[in-house]
């Protein structure tokens, strides 16, 4: 700032001074207000995205409400009511939802932001056998920008991604060169041509694996599947495709009819039962078959047998089924509270396991309907063996029947007299008395994981190994006759012993296939199991 002594006494001079001075200021009031400007717009900005991360926050808080309450209906008290499949589908819709949302907050947020995001994420890492392609991303120049010298590397940013080849089909062309001697006539030599599934047709055995375990153990019906090659420029016929199916059927049934009869040497076994549809054509519409399972898994107790499920197909569900099913086996047969087993039961070699998850089922059901004391006392109870359960499993044997002696059965006689209490002073027509008298009726059998350390308190083994036959059965619809229940029962009974055992089964079929198909012996049909395959 001038002092007064230093201004001009020219009235000229002063006068350019103070316009020059006047010019200055608004152009500085210009510049304060383009930056108030500025900073209205970024605070406007700024409130925005911090509105639109309420929002998202909001949102996320939302449906993660939704999964904790799907979560509680799964895992907890409630899981009785939620159908598993349904359970699934909702999950990845929230899922879905969920990622929209962080999309949307990562396309809001800045690019350090993401990037400090990406290096908090821990994504694990993906498996060593996998192929890797190398993909460089390099600079153009490598020269510093400043002074013109050399630029050198003083590290790198390594990502892994996971990528996938769609499948695609291929045509292996066999050539067998026939030879002929000049001094011999009509002496040809030639190569046999190597045996196949299905002779004379189109398909390798790999292809015949494929369709057996999309069908199978993806549950995509054939016309399905006809519909997915067509989108390759390959026509198939569903009919051709049922025909390959039938083809290899025909081949592992014997591998089946090995794998009950190596079940029923074992000690114990679960058994249970579901519908299968079947075309009836007779009388233009379908008939209710049954697909019977038994399943051996034995790893509760620290058993050395592999896990394993055989599936049979009948037109009915009469009792004599699984008599003639499981003619020979002598052990613990767990079961639910199917009254056709009964038979099997009163036979001195077979003692019959029932299941506590239906006994549980039925007090749920009345505890959440009209908030049952008794019922919601007996829940408790049985919660309570369900968490020793948890604490003695994988020990052996022994083990797990002295805890049990010692804790379990204690809580099972107190249960035991609160039904008994309860039954006198219920209507006898009521559905907590019909309850009651489900568990008092079945006590023995109920009571039998307490006196042997290899059963176990449920059936959930065997209903967990026939989940994917319902699977099956809302994607199909229906078999299209008995034969094909029969193939039905077959073929899954091998895919899902593939899949408890850890063995990929499209690797798996399609070795044993070819080995088959070469003319494997029926003498060593233990060899195929799939507890045995190695890749």
């Amino acid at each position: 700032m001038l002092a007064e002594a230093d201004l001009p006494n020219d009235p000229a001079v002063l006068r350019t001074m103070i316009v020059a001075a006047s010019a200055e200021t608004a152009r500085l009031m210009a510049k304060v207000e383009h930056a108030t400007a500025e900073i209205e717009r970024i605070n406007a900005e700024a409130e925005r995205n911090a509105v639109a991360k309420a929002e998202a926050d909001a949102e996320i808080a939302r449906l993660s409400s939704i999964i904790a309450a799907f979560a509680r209906h799964r895992f907890g008290p409630r899981s009785e009511k939620l159908d598993e499949d349904q359970f699934e589908l909702v999950m990845e819709d929230l899922s879905i939802a969920i990622a929209k949302v962080e999309a949307k907050l990562d396309a809001a947020s800045s690019t350090k932001a993401r990037a400090e995001k990406q290096r908090r994420t821990n994504r694990g890492q993906l498996p060593a056998h996998l192929e890797r392609i190398d993909q460089l991303i390099d600079i153009e120049v490598k020269q510093c920008a400043c002074c013109g010298g050399a630029l050198h590397s003083i590290g790198e940013d390594v990502a892994e991604r996971l990528d996938v080849v769609p499948a695609s089909f291929r045509v292996l062309v066999t050539r067998r060169p026939r030879y002929a001697c000049r001094a011999c006539e009509g002496e040809v030599v030639q190569a046999p041509a190597p045996p196949r599934i299905v002779e004379g047709g189109l398909p390798t055995d790999t292809l015949v694996a494929q369709v057996l375990v999309s069908k199978y153990a993806d549950h995509l019906p054939l016309y399905r599947q006809a519909q997915i090659y067509a989108r390759q420029g390959v026509n198939l016929d569903r009919s051709t495709l049922a025909d390959w199916v039938g083809r290899a059927a025909w081949y592992l049934a014997p591998l089946r009819d090995h794998l009950l009869a190596v079940l029923k040497r074992g000690s114990r076994l679960f058994a249970d039962e579901t519908t299968a549809p079947v075309l009836d054509p007779g009388r233009r519409r379908t008939k209710t078959g049954q697909i019977w399972a038994y399943a051996r898994d034995d790893r509760p107790w620290g058993g050395s047998d592999p896990p394993a499920v055989a599936f049979l197909y009948a037109p009915d569900r009469k009792a004599e089924r699984p008599i003639t099913h499981l003619s020979g086996f002598s052990g613990i047969l767990q079961v639910d509270g199917y009254a056709g087993y009964n038979k099997l039961g009163r036979r001195n070699q077979v003692a019959l396991a029932f299941c506590w998850a239906h006994v549980r089922r039925k007090f749920f059901e009345l505890a959440k309907a009209d908030a049952s004391p008794t019922a919601t006392e007996a829940l408790q109870l049985i919660k309570a063996l369900y968490a020793i359960e948890d604490e003695i499993r994988g020990q052996d044997v022994e083990a797990r029947r002295a805890v049990r002696q010692e804790k379990s059965k204690p809580i099972v006689d107190a249960l035991f007299r609160l039904l008994a209490a309860r039954l006198p002073l219920v209507s006898a027509k009521s559905k907590l008395a019909d309850a009651i008298r489900y568990a008092t009726s079945r006590w023995t059998g109920l009571t039998l994981f307490l006196e042997d350390g290899r059963a176990e308190m449920d059936s959930n083994t065997v209903e967990r190994a026939i989940r994917p036959i319902a699977l099956n059965r809302k994607n199909a619809l229906f078999a299209g006759s008995d034969d094909g229940g029969d193939n039905w029962a077959i073929i899954a009974s091998l895919i899902e012993t593939a899949k408890l055992n850890r063995v990929d089964p499209l690797a798996w079929l399609t070795d044993t296939l070819e080995r088959l198909a070469r003319g494997h012996s029926s003498q060593n049909l233990d060899q195929l199991m799939p507890w045995n395959f190695k890749p």
